[in-house]
């Protein structure tokens, strides 16, 4: 949407770089804590709203302590717990660079203030103490990278290779199940970080591309594609050159926001510089 470009162009400045790795220490002091005495994080660190309107603010923030887990918490391990904090780490810093800072900040912040808002409505409305976690907020930026990323692969138990599409959609049905058979707490969650999902994409979608002028333009050029000699590369990025000829996994995209048919491979879509009338690349 045009109204998010315009705020990207004018507080990009003000993104935090890199957030996802002070995410990650955050996580790392709350698996410490986690594995010398649970009990402490709920006691003083957790979102209590209650304890909150008593004074004790600082849970606002240190709730994001709570750390990301692969299964429950009960039976892991201090190894499970190292790899969700590497896991997520790269997860996070993959799609800041893929989307910028600004974007990936907007992306999760609004996820925590979506979490806090949801702790209050429910303490004031609804008359409960919903104690919400950074759990689903975690998994919402696996279900972001997924997105953005669907045959991206990983190791399941570290032998078995499958492709994020597929591991998103084993995770959306052990969501379903959680919303069906958990309590309060886990479907609020669930639905604040999948809604945050949907918000934020909603927000970032490049509406013009489904334009009468952009439509046209793209059916010109698949034209034009047409008239290339059998074994000639039909895609070339703009920016470093490489064709489809130059590997079988590369991806090429068309730029709506250049002018002219500019395509860009995955590594160049979103970090190029705009063509415009008065610039150059």
């Amino acid at each position: 949407m045009e109204f998010f470009r315009k705020l990207e162009r004018k507080y990009q400045r003000y993104a935090i770089p890199n957030l996802m790795y002070y995410i990650t220490i955050l996580y790392a002091v709350g698996l410490v804590i986690w594995l010398v005495n649970p009990i402490l994080y709920f006691e003083y660190l957790s979102l209590d709203v209650g304890e909150i309107l008593q004074g004790q603010v600082w849970r606002i923030v240190t709730f994001l302590l709570f750390p990301p887990a692969f299964g429950n918490w009960q039976f892991s391990t201090v190894f499970l717990g190292v790899l969700a904090l590497f896991v997520y780490n790269n997860l996070g810093q993959t799609l800041e660079n893929v989307w910028g800072s600004f974007r990936f900040n907007v992306f999760f912040l609004m996820g925590v203030v979506a979490q806090v808002l949801a702790a209050f409505v429910g303490y004031f409305i609804f008359k409960e103490n919903w104690m919400l976690t950074t759990g689903f907020l975690n998994s919402s930026v696996f279900l972001a990278f997924a997105i953005c990323f669907p045959d991206a692969q990983f190791l399941l138990f570290f032998v078995l290779p499958i492709k994020a599409r597929w591991l998103a959609v084993a995770e959306g049905a052990v969501y379903l199940f959680d919303f069906i058979n958990g309590g309060m707490n886990t479907k609020v969650e669930l639905a604040v970080s999948l809604l945050n999902i949907l918000v934020f994409f909603a927000m970032t979608r490049n509406y013009k591309r489904y334009a009468p002028k952009e439509i046209k333009r793209k059916q010109e050029f698949k034209r034009e594609m047409k008239i290339i000699a059998p074994g000639q590369a039909r895609h070339r990025c703009a920016v470093c050159g490489r064709t489809e000829l130059d590997g079988e996994n590369l991806e090429f995209r068309y730029c709506s926001k250049c002018e002219g048919n500019y395509e860009y491979c995955q590594d160049h879509l979103y970090t190029h510089q705009h063509v415009t009338k008065n610039s150059g690349q």
